[in-house]
């Protein structure tokens, strides 16, 4: 891991997030690339050249300003940190800058949809998540130590999900020392007999050519698969949870509809995107 991009909206999220990042980058001796996301109002878009440039230069001076007072912070001191400004418009741009910079994992703080506090709802979460193929950590609260010893991966086993998986796996186990796959059946048409579920983990493991020495594997049944992993990670004392996500579709079929809300902006604990 070289590389960290954190999007900054001055937030109290938003420090949740840097500090989580500066506490990776310690551990991997990362540069941290901070950026603050430039909101152009709808009425700069109908206005003068002279007056854009001149809302333009006052902004840019005031996100000045704010950035370095967002940045003294003494868990920073001795990290590489590179400061950027961005005029974005959408909040898919994320995606886009962390590919540019070559990054290998956003840190981004979330509230969830219940208040507003900046930028980052729950609602514009899940869009970089949506667009970004960079994997995404989504932090929740200030962090008392950065130590994902157990992460708790949710997948359906299915050959589609194997390159998401492998890819997540190769990060996941810089982050953690314990990855644990997890499987979460359903009294729905998605239900599966034990036999069942251990003869596609199995398949799933030999075409991923992984063995149960390589990863955890655990299943759980309950009535949601939100409700699933709400409970296996509170069993399992997991410290993050990882999710595959299948772009603008959403979190792949095993993960429908509101379901990628729900992971992504109620599980109280950090939560780790990758797109499939």
């Amino acid at each position: 891991m070289k590389k960290i991009i954190v999007p900054v909206d001055f937030s109290k999220h938003s420090e949740y997030a840097l500090e989580t990042a500066a506490e990776l980058a310690k551990q991997h001796d990362a540069e941290l690339i901070v950026m603050h996301m430039l909101e152009m109002s709808e009425s700069i878009f109908s206005a003068s050249l002279t007056e854009r440039n001149d809302e333009n230069a006052f902004m840019l001076l005031v996100a000045k300003k704010e950035f370095d007072t967002f940045l003294d912070q003494p868990y920073l001191e001795g990290l590489k940190v590179t400061p950027m400004i961005k005029y974005l418009k959408v909040l898919n741009e994320v995606a886009t800058v962390a590919k540019e910079v070559n990054a290998d994992i956003i840190v981004m703080g979330s509230r969830g949809h219940n208040d507003y506090d900046g930028v980052f709802t729950g609602s514009n979460t899940e869009k970089v998540v949506r667009h970004s193929d960079t994997p995404v950590l989504i932090v929740k609260s200030k962090p008392s130590a950065v130590n994902f010893n157990h992460i708790v991966l949710a997948t359906d086993f299915s050959e589609e999900s194997i390159p998401a998986i492998t890819k997540a796996l190769n990060l996941l186990n810089e982050l953690g020392q314990e990855i644990t796959l997890l499987n979460i059946n359903t009294p729905n048409l998605g239900f599966l007999s034990t036999d069942e579920v251990d003869e596609k983990i199995a398949l799933f493991l030999e075409k991923a050519k992984l063995t149960e020495k390589d990863v955890t594997i655990a299943r759980i049944a309950d009535h949601s698969i939100e409700g699933g992993i709400s409970s296996y990670i509170r069993r399992s004392k997991a410290d993050a949870v990882s999710v595959i996500t299948h772009g603008r579709k959403g979190l792949n079929h095993f993960f429908s509809g509101s379901i990628s809300e729900d992971i992504v902006n109620h599980v109280k604990l950090p939560v780790v995107t990758f797109k499939l």
